[in-house]
Formats: structure tokens, C-alpha cells, sequence
């Protein structure tokens, strides 16, 4: 079993940091006995004063893309600030009263899954408040050598994408931080509580930790695999599987023949996935309460499966076989230009789905940038 830097931090004689300290956490952030990061560090003598959450709250609970307020935690009486509601950088007011801040969350090694940002903000903030930022490392669930897709094109960054990075990315927190603060020049004070025992190659499940939810649309390690391409159905009129037992497993609408679909994207012959028809109702979220039909995606060999690939060419055919009734949003929860462009970091592939000119060329074309990304993200790796 390996050690996170939260286990590594509660298992030491005494404390390692000393001052008031200030907690970025949720729910997914445990230990290998499922403690809870807040429970374990106060029980490891560590001077908690103050909480905050990022997007879905402290407890992992809140809707996605919902506003969570500002509260006060009823087990311990600490003030909990919200870096996903009117601010997404903690203020120099909220972080008045500690001395260093510690970021304790569990990733999915993603580029457009918010915890990222909220990172990013965090050194903004505390650079600009002189405080000294402490991560506390975790494995990226879906390894950290794998790296897929188009990087963030300047005009493209958002909340769904903070910093130029490919979709999948194959760094864990620690290194994301030191990446960030490497190439943007952030002037903050920054030390990582190294994992110990994890090899680049591990999925989640080889680390010996349990998994815990890290949102309520990331139930299971089978989610975040695929997570990496079905989240850009996000920026479609389909629904991605939210409001069921398999978001972003499921996927389909109304208006798709489940066998028509699975049979032509089986007929694709992805590397390691097949698709199996698939009826669903959702219960929340798109399509809600209707009877939709798709496909199931079922990641035969996680090794060969391209998620970002294989997501793009779901689109790609369902707006080939549906013309008519599939679109792209217009907009998204930013108000910002379309969804599926800001999750992409690129308004091409968009482009080049509607022209029908396909997906091959743009998926080649990421290829040298992605090199390049290997040999800039080399002097930040500490696995």
C-alpha cells in the first residue's frame, strides 16, 4: 500500500508543520483507514483554524456547477470558506487568521475537473497574502504516464480549464503545483508532502487505497477512466449519464437508436472499449425523467483505451447519425463561448465534427505538442 502525503503527515511522531493552519479539502481526502483529512490531522495534534472547500463543498456533496456558500463545520466549530461560490481565490481575509494553508484533494487527472483550479488559486491567493501552501500529494487515479488530447489554447481558459495542459495530463497535484508555479512565475512559497510507494505506472486501484467518491458524478474508478472523453458530451444536447448509477458511462438521448449507435461505434474498433445498447431514464440533469437511449461504454483494456479519442468519436457520430437533432450548447455555464470548446482548450474540434471533415486530423495534430508537453513536464515529476 502506498502512503499519501495526508498518511504520511498523521503517522509521524509529532507534527511536522506548526502555526494555524488552513485546510483545503473534501470528502475524498482520507486515509488508508478512511478517516477523514480534518479528523485525522486535528487527531495528529495539527492547530486547524480554519476550512475550505472547492467545488461540490467540503463534503463532496453540492450539485455540479452549484454555488456552495460559506459555513461553519458542525463537528469542529471552524469557519468553512467556499473557493467555489463568490470567489474562487481565497482572500487575504480568509486567510487572515493562519499561517500556512494545506491542500489535501483527490484528483482525477484531468484538465477540466475543477479541483485543478482551485489549486491554481490557492497559490494566486497565497502569494498574494505572503502564506506559505502546502500539498499534500495523491496518486492520479488513472496513472501518470498515459497523456491524451489538445492543449489550452489562450483565449480558452476558464474554470474548466485553468493552464495549458493536455486533457489528460498524467501529473499528480504536487507536480501540477510545481508545474504552475514553474512556467507562470508565481512568486508563493510552496512545499509537497511527497507520496511514498507510488510508481507512475499505478491506476488507482493497484495503490492499495479505497476508493471515495470525489464528486457526486465520480462514483467509481470506471468512471474516471472514461471521465477524460464523455465529459464533452457535457457541451452537447445528450445526456452524459448524470441523474443514473453510471454518469458518464451512460450516454444517449430521446432521439438515438441504442442498437444503431452501439453496432456503428463498435464498427470503429476503438482500442480496448466496446459499446453495448444501452436504455437509461435520468433522473436529474438532461433529459430528465424521459427515456433515453445509447450506449453503455465498457473499457475492455484500460492500457490501449484512449478515453479522449474514443469520446470524440462518440460526438462525431452521433452528430453524423443524427444531424438533426444533435446539437452543441451555444453556451456555457461561464457564459463563455461553447462548453464543449472550453473542455476541448480548442474551437477546432467543434469545427471540424459540424464541417464533417472528421476528428483523424485534428487527433494528429496533437501529437507535437504533446511531445513537447513530455519534456516540459519532465523537470517538475518528484515520482
Amino acid at each position: 500500500m502506498i502512503l499519501t502525503g495526508l498518511d504520511q503527515l498523521v503517522s509521524a511522531s509529532k507534527p511536522k508543520f506548526s502555526g494555524r493552519l488552513g485546510l483545503v479539502s473534501h470528502s475524498a481526502a482520507v486515509t488508508h483507514s478512511l478517516t477523514d483529512s480534518v479528523s485525522a490531522l486535528l487527531s495528529a495534534g495539527y492547530n486547524l483554524t480554519a476550512l475550505f472547500g472547492p467545488e461540490h463543498g467540503l463534503t463532496s456533496s453540492a450539485a455540479d456547477g452549484a454555488a456552495v456558500d460559506h459555513a461553519t463545520d458542525s463537528r469542529t466549530g471552524l469557519p468553512v470558506y467556499s473557493l467555489y461560490g463568490k470567489t474562487r481565490e481565497p482572500s487575504p481575509d480568509m486567510l487572515s487568521g493562519i499561517d500556512t494553508l494545506l491542500l489535501d484533494i483527490q484528483d482525477v487527472g484531468v484538465r477540466f475537473y475543477t479541483y485543478i483550479s482551485t489549486m491554481y488559486y490557492c497559490l494566486t491567493g497565497c502569494a498574494k497574502a505572503n502564506k506559505k501552501l502546502i500539498i499534500l500529494d495523491r496518486p492520479n487515479p488513472i496513472n501518470g504516464v498515459a497523456i491524451e488530447g489538445p492543449m489550452l489554447e489562450d483565449d480558452l481558459t476558464s474554470f474548466v480549464g485553468i493552464f495549458n495542459i493536455p486533457v489528460r495530463h498524467g501529473l499528480t497535484m504536487g507536480e501540477l503545483a510545481l508545474l504552475m508555479v514553474g512556467q507562470h512565475q508565481i512568486p508563493v512559497e510552496l512545499e509537497i508532502v511527497k507520496m511514498l510507494g507510488w510508481d507512475r505506472s499505478m491506476w488507482f486501484d493497484q495503490t492499495g487505497l479505497t476508493w471515495v467518491p470525489t464528486s457526486p458524478g465520480m462514483p467509481h474508478l470506471s468512471t474516471a477512466t472514461v471521465y477524460p472523453g464523455t465529459c464533452f458530451i457535457e457541451g452537447t444536447n445528450l445526456s452524459e449519464g448524470r441523474g443514473t448509477a453510471l454518469p458518464f458511462e451512460l450516454i444517449g438521448s430521446p432521439w438515438i437508436d441504442a442498437f444503431t449507435l452501439s453496432d456503428g461505434l463498435n464498427d470503429l474498433n476503438l482500442p480496448g472499449v466496446q459499446f453495448r445498447p444501452s436504455t437509461f431514464t435520468p433522473s436529474a440533469s438532461k433529459h430528465a425523467g424521459y427515456i433515453c437511449q445509447g450506449v453503455q461504454i465498457h473499457v475492455l483494456d484500460r492500457q490501449v483505451f484512449r478515453p479522449v479519442e474514443t469520446g470524440l468519436h462518440m460526438v462525431q457520430m452521433i452528430k453524423n447519425t443524427c444531424p438533426n437533432q444533435f446539437e452543441f450548447l451555444a453556451s456555457s455555464w461561464e457564459g463563455k463561448p461553447p462548453h464543449f470548446d472550453l473542455l476541448c482548450g480548442t474551437s477546432t474540434v467543434r469545427t471540424s465534427i459540424e464541417n464533417q471533415s472528421g476528428i483523424e486530423k485534428e487527433i494528429a495534430s496533437w501529437r507535437p505538442h504533446l511531445e513537447s508537453f513530455i519534456t516540459t513536464r519532465q523537470p517538475y515529476l518528484l515520482y
